[in-house]
């Protein structure tokens, strides 16, 4: 009876061992970019973080334009930095240190 629960034991623990690397960092990162919290990065910072228009729309007569910037040739402290300050339409993320930098890598790559 140990043994068997021994077995199942080992079984668990490597089985968890192997999926912490079921994929690598640029495959999570472009994950969590595409998805991180249910509010997609890449709909506001398009598909590699270059920035573009999210909305336009008129204001008191005046054209305007809601704009996200280019993220992808930040360095990794303001790219943190950013996203765990956000400001103004940019959605707070609450993602983990390792979440960040998957998702740095992701567009750095």
């Amino acid at each position: 009876m140990k043994l068997k629960g021994f077995l199942v034991i080992f079984f668990l623990a490597f089985t968890l061992e192997a999926q912490e690397d079921f994929i690598d960092d640029l495959e999570y990162g472009k994950k969590l970019y595409e998805n991180p919290r249910g509010i997609s990065c890449q709909k506001c910072h398009g598909p590699k973080g270059k920035g573009g228009i999210i909305a336009t729309y008129t204001h008191r007569g005046k054209t305007k334009e809601l704009y996200a910037p280019q993220i992808n040739t930040l360095t990794l402290e303001e790219f943190a930095q950013n996203i765990n300050n956000s400001k103004g339409v940019m959605p707070k993320y609450y993602l983990t240190p390792k979440e960040i930098l998957a998702i740095y890598k992701y567009l750095r790559n």
